[in-house]
């Protein structure tokens, strides 16, 4: 059964910046790399992985362009590198997307639990986390219409209160509030510049889930490209731009200890300044809503690639069922909440903290994962286009340029593990080492089908349709792909 193509360029930017969680970014990602990282220095750092980002979207654009199909990295890598490469990449992104899924539910829970306390409701995260599987859970089961309608309030709520908070700190400080002293060298290279570089990468994931929509898109051609680069513009303006201004209000000088000592509250002291303390409590509360709508965009972009895999024979093919009523994607939906629940249920039995404990271990190895995966998809376009007419920026040097950048950034993510997941448990600092071994597994597993099932091989990562134009030639250059 075919999927219902009713996505825009405007929901599919509103499914992709509600996955990055830019409210959360600001308010829990930021002050960790202000405070741990460069300090003044890390607004530079966003623009720059806006930038090393924005190389990425460039080629995955060009490759966008040409084939539509619902399965992101796994189509694209297996019409750049080959079926072996895609199906190992398949199988990491559906371990990545399940696991950043369970992280941000972690993080949802621990917020939800802690604004609740504040105002004296207390109860313990389980619940919430409950509550929060019972919302993904129902809005996932239905077509993701609906939840690209809930993501878009929410998204705009969030973007609204800090774009408040920018005007408040540029009112107050006028053009002292952007200090250059944020891109001098000698604050961008300051120690923890490897840091703050890992954390603005990670802070962008979510962007480049456009491509998962392509199959559910009126005009995948040209709306799946124009929403990863506005993702990327919108989301790399905003992070740099807030981030700034926060270094302005507090003064380059000071913003390190100041992050030091309020960490968490650092936004929410920020709005006590220079807006009030309503404000600041609509602030918390959007907070959770933020992390909830990262939460259900991330859900979504998980069921599809085990829909895909489902459907081309590398998972159960039950996983690759549409609604009869509802046309969505729901036996993989609820695929990925009982796996959510799960978890949930083994770190609370074990008495883990979900945040400490759960949120950071999952997001770290999902992050991981998913910045491979951008590299590879680099590396694809490349092998795509070697061939083929291009223009030179898009399908040779901007690939290049964001292949290097994602794979700086993939090795600092692996030596600053322990930073990302705020554990030095060696069963979590040896999560990178369980994607390496999943990558050969994934190897291993295509060259088998190769021999054992080569009718099923030759069908793996074909383009939805085989008409004439782009699906036509992408359909006869999967089926020469090694």
């Amino acid at each position: 059964m075919r999927l219902l193509r009713t996505f825009t360029t405007p929901k599919i930017v509103f499914m992709i910046i509600a996955a990055a969680a830019p409210l959360a970014a600001m308010l829990t990602t930021v002050p960790l790399s202000f405070s741990i990282g460069n300090g003044p220095g890390v607004p530079a750092l966003f623009v720059f992985a806006g930038l090393t980002l924005l190389c990425f979207s460039s080629g995955y654009a060009a490759i966008s362009s040409r084939i539509s199909h619902a399965g992101g990295f796994y189509t694209y890598i297996a019409h750049g590198l080959g079926r072996p490469p895609a199906v190992s990449g398949g199988i990491i992104a559906v371990i990545a997307y399940n696991t950043v899924t369970v992280g941000v539910l972690g993080a949802f829970a621990y917020f939800a639990q802690a604004l609740a306390a504040s105002h004296g409701l207390n109860l313990p995260w389980e619940v919430w986390a409950a509550a929060g599987l019972v919302v993904v859970g129902v809005l996932g089961y239905r077509h993701v219409e609906l939840s690209a309608r809930v993501l878009a309030v929410l998204m705009i709520c969030e973007i609204v209160i800090l774009f408040a908070l920018d005007v408040a700190i540029l009112a107050r400080h006028g053009f002292s509030a952007m200090p250059a002293a944020s891109f001098a060298p000698h604050n961008i290279f300051a120690p923890g510049f490897g840091v703050s570089m890992m954390f603005g990468m990670a802070s962008f994931i979510g962007f480049e889930s456009a491509g998962l929509y392509a199959e559910e898109t009126r005009n995948p051609e040209r709306s799946v490209p124009r929403a990863t680069i506005i993702a990327v513009v919108l989301i790399a303006t905003f992070y740099g731009a807030t981030s700034w201004l926060a270094v302005g209000a507090v003064g380059p000088s000071k913003i390190q200890a100041t992050a030091t000592a309020d960490l968490g509250d650092m936004f929410f002291n920020l709005s006590d300044e220079y807006l009030n303390s309503a404000t600041t409590t609509v602030m918390q509360v959007l907070l959770c809503t933020s992390v909830l709508g990262a939460w259900l965009a991330l859900h979504n972009a998980a069921n599809r690639y085990m829909f895909v895999l489902g459907r081309d024979g590398l998972l159960p093919g039950r996983l690759a069922a549409v609604h009869p009523k509802y046309k969505a994607i729901h036996r993989a939906s609820v695929v990925q909440t009982v796996f959510s629940a799960v978890v949930v249920a083994a770190f609370a039995l074990a008495g883990l903290d979900p945040y400490l404990n759960m949120s950071t271990s999952m997001l770290g190895i999902g992050t991981l994962g998913i910045v491979v995966l951008q590299a590879m998809a680099s590396v694809a376009v490349l092998g795509y286009y070697r061939k083929r007419k291009g223009g030179w920026w898009q399908t040779r040097v901007a690939p290049v340029l964001g292949a290097a950048g994602l794979v700086t950034a993939a090795v600092l993510v692996v030596r600053n593990f322990a930073v990302l997941t705020g554990t030095t448990n060696p069963v979590v600092t040896a999560l990178p080492w369980a994607l390496l071994v999943v990558g050969v597994g994934g190897l291993g597993y295509a060259y088998w089908i190769r021999s054992a099932r080569p009718e099923r091989y030759a069908a793996l990562a074909q383009p939805e349709e085989s008409a004439d134009g782009p699906a036509a030639e992408a359909l006869t250059d999967v089926r020469s792909a090694a």
